[in-house]
């Protein structure tokens, strides 16, 4: 039984842009027109409550209960037995996507979404990565509005016209399996509508650059070249990575161009995350208390979207679809 938010046709939702929103009015066209523009977020942190159980059967990764994780130890590179476990996983990641998705709409928690994704994880004799990660204290990030990643579930309610990155790694049977997408909150504006879309886009286009023989830096060409195209700021210092054994390997997958660097070569077998952070205005960002939760520092908004792929004779393959 996985848990179900109550009682969502009734809840008090907040009028963006009022006194109590988290965002800033806008001198706008009303949302969704043509022509309506995104507001600037004023996010402060909300009540984090204590992690939710696993039952203890559920296999842990081995960083749980330790304030680091030592990673780098197992490669890039996966014969079939091994990229059929990070598909499994990533299978996993992707339905619980779809079913936290379901419940995306004005009046939710965020700790909500975080709770349904994660009684769902658990339902499969599954760990939800994130959770114990660095001591990260939930069962995946939720990033709203001006959150360029990494935001921890708390009491925050959702808003008509917001925007949320819902990040959901799952580990099972040894590997895990690696996703992330952005998702409209009710009547979104133009401008922050557009900027989802594209940033999708943007991912599309990367992996559709993988091939044996490349190096890892033209995927951060293809997305720096078409997102420039928009105007949009390319998030530099948050990465993809390796994944599978390890949550993170060590192998560096930037959004950007910085060729001649990161010029390893792809192979087959070879898995990483491509998860393009793409930003309204500036790239800079600002670091919360938490340790965790990244914003833009001019509050603009900023979207993500991330599959964990492998590199195949002639191409990728998505390891995180749910079908």
């Amino acid at each position: 039984m996985t848990f179900t938010p109550q009682n969502l046709e009734s809840r008090v939702v907040v009028e963006p842009g009022s006194p109590a929103s988290h965002n800033q009015p806008v001198d706008s066209p009303p949302r969704p027109g043509p022509g309506s523009r995104a507001p600037k977020g004023r996010l402060t942190p909300g009540y984090v409550a204590p992690q939710l159980p696993v039952p203890a059967h559920i296999e842990r990764p081995d960083y749980v209960g330790k304030k680091d994780a030592v990673e780098g130890l197992h490669g890039d590179v996966y014969d079939a037995e091994g990229l059929g476990k990070i598909r499994a996983a990533g299978r996993l990641a992707a339905q619980a996507m779809n079913l936290v998705e379901q419940y995306i709409r004005p009046g939710v928690t965020t700790a909500e979404l975080d709770r349904v994704g994660h009684e769902f994880i658990i339902s499969q004799d599954a760990w939800p990565s994130t959770l114990g990660y660095k001591e990260f204290p939930k069962s995946m990030t939720t990033s709203l509005n001006e959150v360029i990643c990494h935001g921890i579930p708390d009491d925050t309610v959702l808003e008509d016209g917001d925007i949320i990155n819902i990040d959901i790694t799952v580990y099972k049977d040894g590997h895990h399996g690696d996703h992330n997408k952005t998702f409209l909150v009710g009547d979104v504006d133009e401008e922050s509508r557009l900027l989802v879309e594209r940033t999708e886009k943007a991912l599309e286009r990367a992996i559709k650059a993988v091939k044996p023989g490349r190096e890892i830096n033209v995927i951060g060409r293809v997305i720096e070249t078409y997102a420039k195209r928009f105007g949009y700021g390319v998030v530099e210092d948050f990465v993809g990575h390796g994944v599978g054994k390890e949550f993170h390997s060590g192998l560096i997958v930037p959004h950007y161009d910085t060729a001649p660097r990161h010029n390893e070569v792809m192979v087959p077998g070879m898995v990483f995350t491509i998860e393009p952070m793409l930003t309204l205005g500036s790239i800079a960002w600002d670091l919360w208390d938490d340790g965790w939760t990244v914003t833009t520092k001019d509050k603009q908004r900023s979207a993500q979207f991330e599959h964990t792929i492998a590199v195949t004779e002639d191409g990728a393959e998505i390891l995180t679809i749910a079908d």
